[in-house]
């Protein structure tokens, strides 16, 4: 088991006008109008291939919140083989995949694919977003800060 080299309110304490800028390049996306759902499908998936522990929880709690239905969180990481997913989320999800894993670019399908579902404005905003938690997911593995905790439910029922 790997220990947190610094957490999350470290980068806010030590470097607050760096965090400030990640934090603000994160919202634009939703502030533009990309539906918030599919933007936490695209951060939980990104999130999952680059290995942060900390993003990872993170959005799922925001998805739950959101609304996101659970079948959709359990399968992100094989959205290809479950047919659950609409045409534009595939499309966006894709595209997160393409532009996390740069190394092995991505061709003229992938974009022609993305762009038959997204305006030209809200392509560059969900690669905003897509490129905003690749800089956050760079910050939580590296120090590998530690997974929020998912908050205890006070109308648990006992089993």
């Amino acid at each position: 088991m790997s220990h947190a080299r610094s957490e999350y309110e470290d980068f806010k304490r030590i470097a607050p006008d760096a965090y400030d800028l990640v934090l603000a390049l994160g919202q634009v996306a939703a502030k533009a109008g990309l539906d918030k759902q599919l933007l936490e499908l695209v951060k939980l998936r990104a999130s999952q291939i680059n290995g942060c522990a900390f993003c990872v929880q993170h959005h799922i709690l925001l998805s739950e919140r959101l609304g996101v239905p659970m079948d959709k969180l359990h399968l992100v990481a094989v959205w290809r083989e479950a047919p659950i997913y609409s045409a534009r989320e595939r499309a966006a999800l894709a595209w997160t995949e393409a532009l996390t894993l740069l190394p092995n670019g991505f061709g003229d399908e992938v974009y022609a694919e993305v762009q038959r579902e997204f305006s030209e404005t809200e392509l560059m905003y969900l690669t905003s977003a897509v490129a905003s938690i690749n800089v956050w997911n760079r910050f939580g593995a590296a120090y590998r800060w530690t997974p929020t905790k998912r908050p205890v439910a006070t109308n648990a029922v006992a089993s």
